[in-house]
């Protein structure tokens, strides 16, 4: 394949890859982005492989097919539930990828730069290696605390902004060393001795972190895995791996600055770490004040049957329970009744941007009535009903009552100012964040406790079809 073939191949893949991003900005298009970014992709691995700037074709498809196969399985086997972990050890591929590319160039024995030249490709190099060693370890730990196997709370060890900032520090007269090392060889001290930094910062930054900024988390590492790749294609002289990674790296960057907008906090305070651990007032410390209130299933139904007006708020506990089929079932069968029925989806809501609209989608929940946390929130108090379903940090009003609360300030669901309210909970436990909720306690709450789908299930069975 010619250079002119190759580079056409490379601008028509860009153009798909924004045009997959401009798809994947609303429900409506989301397949047909997706559909854009994989046609792209395919263009982009094809294209490379024919331009004849490749060798070893024998060793490197099998590795494809293999990937492949693996990318299929994985994408049939795995539940909505797990695709924020899915995500998260992605990244890490991408950053571990990125790690090893850059060994490879720095042992390359065909490199023939020299002076500004060699600077120039070692810093490229260098820059490489710590975004993707840091993004392989950040990635790990974000995929064990989304699955469990790592406690969502976060690690505040004692001077932990100045040992980064050490690190940080070391880390750049490390680079000073690895890009103005005269022989071949000598700048791989200086390379690994960085790299084992960049992988603890990595794993001490994410651990840190606490759950409910994992969804900001999450975005955070994807724009690190884009900066990354878009490292890797300067190393390799790859106009389209510097726009794609730029695009990735530039997307993640966005909307994670969206959802800490959306958080009421800085995107430096996420990344610092330690939500959900600040010091609290006398009357938090208290605990939240006031009686329980339980209610049946049967009870709930006879609530949405009489409502004319009714908003859903789903969580992660939704994913988690399968509820979201039997949620689209109910919310049909209000609506022949005349009732009108509105999901609200808080921009964090889940523990994946985006989480909740995916889920409701695949359930065959109308786009219309899925409405962003601005549109609706004014609407509660000329609302009948409130139906809270596997969520809690982001429908706690210490948010805004509360000012020593650790979550004080962040936009929420203001849900406590429907007429009624009903909190779908397996327990009075906290919520991922560790944070104690009062919206339990208040007079208008009803908690409907046990599996989420069992519960919604019992409310079908006493609904009118």
């Amino acid at each position: 394949m010619g250079n002119g073939v190759l580079t056409v191949s490379y601008i028509a893949a860009a153009i798909l890859f924004i045009l997959s991003l401009g798809g994947l900005s609303r429900q409506e298009t989301a397949r047909r982005g997706n559909f854009y970014g994989a046609t792209g992709m395919a263009l982009a691995v094809g294209a490379t492989l024919l331009s004849g700037q490749v060798g070893n074709l024998g060793w490197l498809i099998p590795a494809i097919l293999v990937g492949a196969v693996v990318g299929w399985m994985l994408a049939v086997r795995v539940e909505m539930t797990q695709m924020p972990e899915l995500v998260a050890i992605l990244h890490s591929f991408v950053g571990l990828a990125a790690t090893l590319v850059g060994y490879a160039s720095t042992l390359d024995a065909h490199t023939v730069f020299k002076g500004a030249e060699l600077s120039v490709h070692r810093t490229e190099i260098f820059v490489g290696v710590f975004i993707g060693a840091l993004t392989f370890t950040g990635s790990l730990v974000a995929f064990g605390k989304l699955r469990g196997s790592i406690s969502g709370k976060p690690l505040a060890l004692p001077g932990r902004h100045l040992l980064n900032l050490l690190v940080i520090l070391i880390s750049v007269y490390l680079g000073i060393g690895f890009v103005g090392a005269e022989s071949t060889m000598a700048p791989l001290l200086p390379l690994l001795l960085m790299t084992g930094l960049a992988l603890f910062i990595g794993f001490h930054l994410v651990m840190a972190i606490g759950g409910a900024d994992m969804p900001v988390v999450v975005s955070m590492l994807n724009s690190y895995s884009g900066w990354a790749a878009a490292a890797t294609g300067f190393m390799l002289s790859n106009d389209l791996l510097i726009v794609t990674g730029a695009l990735v790296g530039s997307s993640g960057a966005i909307l994670s600055y969206i959802m800490c907008r959306a958080m009421n906090r800085s995107f430096l305070s996420v990344i610092l770490g330690g939500f959900g651990t600040g010091g609290t007032t006398s009357s938090a410390a208290e605990g939240p004040q006031g009686e329980v209130v339980a209610v049946s299933a049967e009870e709930t139904a006879h609530l949405l049957a009489d409502a004319q007006g009714v908003i859903i708020v789903p969580g992660y506990g939704m994913a988690v329970a399968q509820a979201q089929g039997a949620i689209s079932e109910i919310t049909r069968r209000l609506r022949a009744k005349g009732v009108t029925v509105r999901f609200a989806i808080h921009p964090v809501a889940g523990r994946l941007p985006g989480h909740m609209n995916v889920l409701l989608a695949e359930a065959k929940v109308p786009y219309d009535i899925v409405m962003e946390m601005d549109e609706i929130n004014g609407d509660f108090p000329d609302t009948d009903v409130v139906l809270v379903v596997g969520a809690n940090d982001i429908v706690n009003p210490s948010a805004q009552e509360d000012p020593g609360s650790p979550i004080a300030g962040m936009p929420v669901l203001e849900v406590w100012k429907a007429k009624t309210v009903v909190v779908f909970k397996r327990s009075m436990a906290t919520g991922y964040s560790g944070v104690e909720n009062p919206l339990f306690y208040k007079e208008n709450a009803r908690m409907l406790f046990g599996d989420a789908k069992k519960s919604v299930d019992s409310i079908l069975a006493h609904l009118p079809s």
